[in-house]
């Protein structure tokens, strides 16, 4: 199968801590890879600083990986992707989704976003979920960690996969996430068809599962 790859792995660490946490089993996971049992060679998307385990994991089960790290340039994106307009910031996704490669519309099995919805402004989310949700097949699943409420700091913290239904990630930092906590009913209303299952865990994340 073949792996896109789009920056280096040392390009892509520099940005994140390196201290691994304690891994996390994920139930939503779980119940992605049973749902998605009978594809043999799912396409997937991850949109984080991809790290070789993740890229081992999928590859193992059969996947072609396409690779776009958008979480780091949304840590950043009042410096890069907003424009002043008519005294109104406005969010330029069109410049902000140009880190995806090429993919072809309604090709990919799962689309991995981690805490991505939790970094942009709530005024760049449906565009920018709209974009993605057209890469999806039907039946396809798109994948995010969500924070809690009284989960502040953390932002910069990576994921990736250690096996199909564990969860590593770097120990949490001190980055503020930006925006306040979106609600189970943001989330429903940005999706269309609003068809989400939510896995709440002990960790003050939730797993989110949308499904095309």
């Amino acid at each position: 199968m073949r792996v896109l790859m789009f920056r280096t792995k040392t390009q892509q660490e520099s940005h994140w801590s390196s201290t691994v946490s304690p891994l996390a089993p994920s139930r939503a996971l779980d119940w992605m890879w049973q749902y998605l049992r009978d594809v043999p060679y799912p396409q997937i998307l991850d949109c984080g600083p991809v790290r070789q385990a993740t890229l081992d994991v999928l590859l193992k089960r059969g996947s072609k990986i396409y690779v776009a790290d958008l979480l780091t340039p949304a840590l950043n994106y009042k410096s890069r992707f907003v424009s002043e307009q008519d005294r109104t910031a406005v969010f330029l996704t069109d410049e902000f989704l140009k880190n995806l490669p090429p993919i072809p519309p309604g090709s990919l099995s799962v689309m991995t976003c981690w805490h991505l919805l939790d970094l942009l402004p709530r005024n760049a989310l449906s565009d920018v979920v709209e974009r993605l949700w057209s890469y999806l097949r039907p039946g396809g699943v798109l994948f995010c960690l969500l924070r809690e409420p009284q989960l502040a700091d953390g932002a910069e913290t990576a994921w990736w996969f250690h096996s199909l239904t564990v969860i590593a990630s770097d120990e949490k930092g001190g980055v503020r996430f930006p925006h306040p906590a979106l609600t189970n009913r943001e989330i429903e209303r940005l999706i269309p068809g609003g068809n989400v299952k939510t896995f709440l865990t002990r960790s003050a994340h939730r797993e989110m599962i949308a499904i095309k």
